[in-house]
């Protein structure tokens, strides 16, 4: 056979890890890599958390999974503390991010469907840059051409603005108009947060308009930025929420999360999922907010993000020809190079055993376990300033 076991769609690298140590992943050489990576923003506890290992362990002891047709103690436990800590009234249980935003672009299109019947509000407007998913809705929720090739044709539904541009959302809005699709910060997109002001906008013309504001906070959602969810930010709240990625702490887990009015097309029959919601995923979640839903924690992560992000302003300033900019909020940073961030992405990884992740517009993303420290810090700058002394030599 000429192709691989694996189907060969992702362009693997010679790191082969097969246990982790807190910040540290160990490869099956004993090679030993510093992770700012997290498995792009999942393992926020780091890789040998107790807690979550103990909830893992514990739980698959008594059972694993169950059909969704039956009672979920777990599942109700686990959607009452989010409810209880966000904007929504109630959870639907994913296996991945863009599970979530599936559930997420079907629960705003039902919404206008259901009592009114207004079968025309079926677009979504999302934004340049974006990435939600691989899916074919996801896919086609994004306007980038790289993850269209090869699948065409795409979904219909889906309107792109210019991400941050109050005048480009608008000048796209019809009667045929659900809602607007966005992350608060652009991850795959290169660390680009929106505007205050451009947030605060969209939610007026929610409200105006009766439309659905959703925000696909895979990436940026607990804890990573200083707060449970980078909404919070703003001031406001949106309608629907994907969530995934830390929120299982390396488990598969995803959500969406609604308000009661939003959700009222979703009813019986109108989602499912086999896996969604099993006993085993909702130990994962209920460790990971055991260890992060809390205002001592969410400081912490604050603090180290400002720690961190000085210090990388003052680190970019030894090479004005390598780096541009520092942005992002809390432990999730872009570091924007003057040229393509990928070959320095490679470089670290190859030559000084640091882990990080290459993200558009030229950044580099910084995305650290949120339970490393000093020790951490300091190790990744000894790593990144050897990692940018020798770039520079090879390119002189």
């Amino acid at each position: 056979m000429s192709i691989a076991p694996l189907m060969p769609v992702y362009p693997r690298c010679g790191v082969r890890p097969v246990e982790g140590d807190h910040c540290h992943l160990i490869d099956e050489d004993g090679t030993r890599y510093l992770d700012f990576a997290s498995g792009i923003a999942v393992n926020l506890l780091g890789h040998s958390h107790e807690g979550l290992i103990g909830a893992i362990q514990a739980q698959a002891s008594r059972l694993m999974h169950v059909s969704n047709l039956y009672g979920s103690p777990q599942g109700e436990a686990l959607a009452q503390r989010l409810v209880d800590k966000t904007f929504a009234d109630t959870v639907f249980f994913t296996n991945s991010g863009a599970e979530a935003v599936e559930c997420a672009i079907k629960t705003a299109r039902a919404y206008h469907q259901h009592d009114s019947g207004d079968n025309q509000r079926t677009e979504l407007i999302t934004f340049t840059n974006a990435f939600h998913g691989r899916t074919m809705a996801t896919i086609s929720a994004s306007n980038q051409d790289k993850m269209h090739k090869g699948f065409l044709p795409l979904l219909e539904g889906f309107r792109y603005a210019d991400f941050d541009n109050l005048d480009s959302a608008k000048a796209l809005m019809s009667e045929r108009t659900a809602g607007f699709l966005i992350e608060p910060i652009q991850g795959e997109g290169g660390i680009r947060p929106a505007s205050d002001a451009f947030m605060r906008e969209l939610r007026s013309l929610c409200d105006e308009h009766d439309l659905m504001l959703i925000f696909d906070e895979v990436q940026c959602g607990v804890a990573r930025t200083g707060k449970l969810y980078a909404y919070e930010h703003y001031g406001i709240a949106p309608d629907i929420m994907a969530t995934a990625k830390g929120i299982g702490g390396g488990f598969p887990l995803g959500a969406c999360l609604a308000t009661e009015k939003a959700a009222r097309g979703m009813g019986f029959g109108s989602h499912g999922s086999t896996y969604g919601g099993n006993p085993l995923a909702m130990a994962a979640g209920m460790a990971v907010l055991d260890a992060v839903a809390n205002d001592d924690f969410l400081s912490e992560v604050a603090a180290k993000g400002e720690r961190l992000r000085g210090r990388l302003e003052q680190f970019i300033g030894n090479y004005p020809a390598l780096f541009d900019c520092v942005r992002g909020k809390g432990l999730m940073l872009g570091l924007r190079m003057k040229e393509e961030s990928r070959p320095f992405y490679v470089h670290l990884r190859d030559n000084h055993q640091l882990l990080t992740v290459a993200a558009g517009d030229q950044t580099l993303r910084i995305l650290p376990p949120l339970v490393a420290d000093d020790a951490e810090f300091d190790e990744f700058f000894e790593k990144l300033s050897a990692g940018a002394a020798s770039y520079e030599r090879a390119a002189a």
